[in-house]
């Protein structure tokens, strides 16, 4: 029988690796949008709507999100994570293997830098400048469009400011705020105290620190730390360390409680509904051990690469699931076991092929062979043959993205066994495959950010369209995979080179056109205590240690500015002065100085201390 042209299509993408030439691949890992409080609205790149945001959603190149008044979100990246306080709005403007980029048009983000590889930085692109990250540690970065600057404070670690017409480095427990782009207006602040929304971020990192299923998983396995308070660990005598759900029906299945979704550059994607369910979605294989389902992790030294699902889908233009006839052109679908090889549907090397299954379980090389020479319907699926394993539902629900536990449809294991295996499924993807099924969101940025510009420290690309396009016929297979349509590209400044060398000295004491205002400085300060809440939060706040930041280098002696000659008297009067002047303000800068000094060798054996306790523990 003669293969559809739509599933050559797909086993030509998935195995292109194989004997084709080298392709573009996807980046190895994906954001993860991992927690929302409150009102938080989002916005698929090239969509002009704003809808409401979804725990669990990759988000990808173009994304943008806002947090409305009182509300909270974080994003995970892999090493990183970035979490927006209230009455805030980010675009993620580049995510590959190496970097994340960021535009932050208003608000506050902390960013906390847990872990970066060589030549690995995160950027925060804003209206003023480009903050970039050079060394693990604790960030907060603020946006206030009133008074058009940007505060960056450095809790840990060491960062990089770029600016039209200069750079500098900012080290650890120092803060600035700069207006303009070119960073000639400055001035040095305080490290403020940790109000209630970075208290919430630190338990967070608290959480993931201490998160015991850190010993069994990779480190760039996104999402593992949401295991620990939904599941148990233990040692089984075939597969090694694995993971049990304990709060599930006792019929639940991997990949049933949640929608598929189509996010570029992957396509079809799984978003699950459970807070424990991305981990275990996108990384990983399940096995099941007398009706029990078990989620077997990859390899703890790999380097773990993301997957948009790692299922086999089962089916054709024609597959009925029901056995009373049911919806022809039906999706249905089941998880990979261990050892079971993954077919990307999208383009991809044989690098890229093989690092996404070795990473997530455990391949050898006859089932590479085998996996490039056969197609997906000649393969033995441990899974497939389960009770109750593969999970169907018709297509117009499926591209709808509407939830698979309501629209799921019962598949008969006669009809999954004998059903062909295909790579992807034989639909298109429709706009609401992109937005997903919930209704636009009432909330959403008081400024249109697409209209606003940013500084960057390198350009990011353009964002392309994406391939979903409304559809009449859903369900009609499609001959090829539609072709995106290249965007617009971000209004955005560059303002390094891209082989300038990043700097090494922190801004001069004085700032070359002066600093902000203090009225404005004495404002934000008003504004952000107004409120019995606001009130609250730093009374709390006041009890908790946080680092403080040194005294800011001294500024060189004002001069003095000439007057007229009153005698030789008063000449050497005001030579008298200013020579007492001086020499209080030398005294004033040593002082200062042994301060600094003393305060930095009690940080440093603090942070000692706490470094070997940690370790200890």
């Amino acid at each position: 029988m003669m293969m559809p042209r739509f599933f050559a299509v797909l086993l030509a993408l998935g195995l292109s690796a194989a004997s084709g030439p080298v392709l573009a691949d996807p980046p190895s890992r994906a954001a993860r949008l991992a927690d929302v409080s409150g009102s938080v609205s989002f916005s698929p790149a090239g969509e002009g709507d704003w809808f409401p945001a979804r725990v669990n959603r990759p988000i990808t190149i173009g994304d943008r999100l806002w947090t409305d008044r009182g509300s909270r979100a974080e994003i995970q990246f892999g090493g990183s994570v970035i979490r927006m306080g209230e009455n805030t709005s980010i675009t993620l403007l580049n995510l590959d293997n190496r970097f994340v980029q960021v535009q932050l048009d208003e608000g506050t983000l902390n960013l906390r830098a847990r872990r970066l590889a060589a030549r690995q930085s995160v950027e925060i692109a804003t209206p003023n400048l480009a903050f970039t990250t050079r060394r693990p540690g604790s960030y907060r970065i603020e946006v206030d469009p009133r008074n058009d600057d940007t505060s960056v404070v450095v809790r840990s670690g060491r960062g990089e400011v770029y600016g039209e017409r200069a750079s500098y480095m900012v080290d650890s427990r120092q803060a600035y705020r700069f207006a303009g782009t070119g960073l000639r207006s400055y001035e040095y602040i305080p490290a403020p105290r940790a109000d209630a929304f970075e208290r919430w971020a630190g338990e967070r990192d608290r959480r993931a620190e201490s998160s015991a299923s850190a010993r069994y998983v990779s480190p760039d396995v996104v999402g593992y730390e949401d295991l620990d308070a939904y599941g148990t660990w233990r040692k089984d005598p075939q597969y090694g360390n694995v993971w049990a759900p304990n709060r599930v029906a006792s019929d639940w299945t991997p990949y049933r409680d949640g929608h598929w979704t189509w996010v570029e550059p992957w396509g079809w994607t799984w978003v699950d509904d459970a807070p424990w369910g991305y981990a275990v979605s996108h990384y990983g294989r399940w096995a099941n051990q007398q009706g029990n389902w078990v989620w077997v992790p990859a390899p703890v030294r790999s380097q773990a690469v993301y997957a948009p699902a790692l299922v086999g889908f089962v089916g054709g233009s024609n597959f009925q699931p029901s056995a009373s006839g049911g919806n022809p052109g039906s999706v249905a679908w089941f998880p990979l076991g261990p050892r079971e090889v993954y077919r990307p549907t999208y383009q991809a090397s044989r690098g890229y092929y093989e690092n996404v299954n070795r990473s997530n379980t455990t391949v050898g090389n006859t089932a590479f062979t085998e996996a490039s020479r056969n197609a997906p319907a000649t393969e033995q699926y441990a899974n497939r043959l389960v009770r109750g394993a593969v999970i169907g539902m018709a297509a117009l629900a499926f591209v709808q993205s509407q939830s698979v536990a309501k629209a799921a449809v019962q598949v008969p294991q006669q009809a999954a066994a004998s059903a062909p295996v295909t790579a992807g499924p034989l639909v298109k993807p429709v706009v609401e495959s992109v937005r997903g099924s919930a209704p636009a969101a009432t909330v959403k940025p008081p400024t249109p950010e697409r209209e606003r510009r940013v500084v960057t420290q390198s350009a990011p690309p353009v964002v392309a369209a994406s391939a979903a396009t409304p559809q009449k016929d859903a369900v009609k297979p499609a001959a090829s995979a539609p072709k995106p349509a290249a965007g617009a590209a971000t209004n955005v400044i560059v303002a390094a080179p891209p082989q300038a060398a990043p700097p090494t000295a922190p801004p001069p004491a004085q700032a070359p056109e002066g600093k902000p205002s203090d009225r404005k400085g004495e404002q934000r300060k008003g504004e952000d205590r107004k409120g019995e809440d606001r009130k609250a939060d730093d009374k709390k706040a006041a009890a908790v240690p946080v680092p403080v930041a040194p005294a800011p280098p001294a500024a060189a002696p004002a001069p003095v500015k000439p007057v007229p000659d009153a005698g030789k008297q008063d000449s050497a009067k005001r030579d008298a002065d200013k020579r007492d002047s001086e020499k209080r303000d030398a005294e004033k800068r040593d002082a200062e100085k042994r301060d600094v000094e003393k305060h930095k060798v009690d940080q440093d054996k603090a942070d000692k201390e706490k470094s070997e306790k940690l370790k200890a523990d």
